[in-house]
């Protein structure tokens, strides 16, 4: 009967650290509680079965002790014989109740499994959701580990921490009062001799964790520092590799890790104290107990059976004890978790559309910046008065040096931001009346570092548009010059593709994109930079399925590669958030302005005269 009160892991928190664990405090306890309350509300039903079973089980435990008493007491050598009846009566009434206690428990660990993980889907689909909500620019400012860590890590300790923490100190502190209460009814002075131990034990408990607590919290720093070191050394293996620093790398490993070792052999050493101290404590107990019990039972007073039931009454009251405070320090953390979750979901999500907005049909793409200002912040201006206009089924390109606001004029257009000042139209409309679902359907992108999700070929070109026919995307693939290399693949269009379909070359990756975007048949069209990390053999096919796709499409192509947009319809040289410059390729040429110079520069290096 002893173990089962520790419940899941035998009583020691998520990670093996105890009740020695830094705990991280929540800012809001009772506002986070309440807002839990309507994630695990939903089980209420369950959790009300769950903690009858519990008490049951408790009042069992507490029963079994007064058993073992009177079993003693049925032995007793006082008496001339033994009386078996009465003994045999609770030798079965003791089985029946450790059979009735295991069913239980076997019963409540499969509702509380059900109910963890129900709470845990309702919670991460609650998160992952808002997450799709959210606008661009506050992903833009966030780690995407500590969004990941908040969606997996912190959802998982809430729910498992809290539903079996809430059960087990329901437990024990039923078990600590029915033991009290029982205890005291038995014998009130052998109920003193039992409780002397409890200062001891909180001022042992209390003085550990003052030295522990740095200990465990620098070895979550190195620990930290270790995995920090392991992600940079696999991501980067390429690089280490090809500069020889092999042994460096290795050098830095082991410091870190030599460090996590001192810290953590001090941090469990110490906490290793623990135990045998609470044994010794918990001794003392016993032997006041027995000291005082025999006393007792020398005059008369009480029955060897009652010493008997008071031992197990007694390691009944002071476990809990111990347990109550390592139960509430991790209920502490896992409420500071849900802070961070309940953080995201506070978070502002994209702006509605407007009352009456329109959903965009039968689209031309002629697009117009009429004066328009932005800044990621309010006092840092990106763009200042930007206008232009692109005609149905011009390209334009936006060229200029790094930082200058190119990347920010099409996240305006797809409205991944929103103008601060001026407005841009779509077919004469401001894009804010169109509903944004229709409007980033208009849109095909391709992007110089291509996302592919893990799946296969087949499944990243119809990520474009996933109701359209194995023959349409056949038909997409190979426009964008992408049919050949993909049947020569190890299952053709069947092949799985790993993390950011890394099994592809980069060209192999950019003519998936094309064909994507190809199949997604949009109106207007938006290139980042789709060829500025491939080979000039890779750029060439990839031109020519960039040119299939542009044709008949309003185009915006962003570029360094200034080889790469010389037949624009119009080319716009931006710096600083203005536009410098505008016109063909022979106009700007002409000028002998900024464009003249930065086409130029890029092929002095080949003897170039006059291209």
């Amino acid at each position: 009967m002893e173990n089962r009160r520790f419940g899941p892991g035998g009583g020691r928190t998520p990670g093996g650290i105890g009740r020695f664990a830094p705990v991280v405090k929540p800012k809001d306890l009772k506002g986070t509680m309440r807002r839990l309350w309507k994630y695990f509300g939903r089980e209420r039903s369950m959790f009300t079965i769950i903690f009858v079973l519990l008490f049951i089980s408790t009042i069992i435990g507490l029963i079994v002790p007064y058993l073992i008493g009177k079993a003693v007491d049925a032995m007793s050598l006082e008496k001339i014989g033994v009386d078996f009846v009465s003994l045999k009566i609770v030798v079965i009434t003791l089985v029946i109740a450790y059979i009735a206690d295991s069913f239980i428990n076997l019963v409540q660990g499969w509702l509380m499994a059900g109910v963890s993980q129900r709470i845990v889907k309702n919670l991460r689909s609650t998160l992952f959701e808002k997450l799709q909500k959210l606008p661009v620019s506050f992903f833009d400012m966030r780690t995407h580990g500590d969004l990941m860590s908040r969606l997996s890590n912190d959802i998982d300790n809430v729910s498992s921490t809290i539903s079996q923490s809430t059960t087990q100190l329901m437990s024990n502190v039923i078990m600590i009062t029915g033991s009290l209460v029982m205890m005291l009814v038995r014998s009130p002075l052998l109920t003193l001799a039992s409780v002397i131990t409890i200062p001891m034990v909180f001022g042992l408990t209390k003085t550990i964790a003052k030295k522990t607590k740095p200990l465990f919290k620098e070895q979550q720093v190195a620990l930290g520092k270790l995995n920090g070191q392991i992600e940079e050394t696999i991501s980067g293996i390429q690089v280490v590799k090809a500069f020889n620093h092999e042994a460096k790398v290795i050098e830095e490993f082991e410091e870190t890790n030599s460090q996590l070792r001192k810290v953590g052999i001090r941090a469990q050493i110490l906490s290793g104290y623990i135990m045998p101290l609470m044994n010794v404590i918990n001794n003392i107990g016993f032997a006041a107990v027995a000291a005082v019990g025999g006393a007792l039972a020398v005059r008369n007073m009480i029955t060897i059976g009652v010493i008997a039931s008071f031992l197990s009454y007694s390691r009944q009251f002071s476990r809990p004890l111990n347990e109550v405070a390592s139960i509430f320090n991790t209920l502490q953390s896992a409420i500071a978790g849900a802070e961070r979750v309940f953080e995201i979901l506070d978070e502002k999500e994209e702006d509605k559309d407007v009352e009456g907005a329109e959903a965009m049909d039968k689209l031309k793409g002629h697009v117009v910046f009429d004066n328009v200002d932005f800044g990621y912040r309010e006092d840092v201006p990106i763009l200042k008065n930007i206008s232009f206009e692109a005609k149905p089924g011009t390209n334009i390109a936006l060229v200029g040096p790094t930082g200058a606001g190119k990347t920010t004029v099409v996240n305006l257009l797809t409205r991944f931001y929103d103008v601060t000042g001026g407005k841009i139209l779509i077919d004469g409309q401001d894009i804010r009346n169109y509903t944004r679902d229709s409007l980033r359907r208009c849109f095909g992108i391709v992007l110089q570092d291509t996302y592919l999700f893990s799946g296969t070929v087949r499944e990243n070109i119809k990520y474009g548009r996933l109701d359209a026919t194995d023959e349409e995307m056949e038909k997409a693939a190979a426009m964008a010059n992408a049919d050949i290399f993909i049947r020569r693949l190890p299952k053709g269009y069947d092949t799985i593709l790993t993390e950011s379909g890394s099994n592809l070359s980069q060209g192999q990756r950019q003519l998936l994109a094309i064909a994507r975007a190809i199949l997604s048949d949009p109106p207007i069209l938006i290139l980042d930079e789709a060829t500025s990390s491939v080979d000039t053999r890779t750029e060439l096919h990839i031109q020519e399925a960039m040119l299939k796709l542009m044709e008949g499409r309003t185009s915006f192509i962003i570029a360094h590669r200034l080889s790469t947009i010389r037949d624009a319809d119009t080319i716009m040289v931006i710096d600083n958030g203005q536009i410098m410059e505008r016109g063909n390729h022979e106009e700007l040429i002409k000028n002998q302005g900024k464009y003249h110079d930065m086409y130029f520069s890029q092929f002095k290096n080949l003897g170039v005269e006059e291209i």
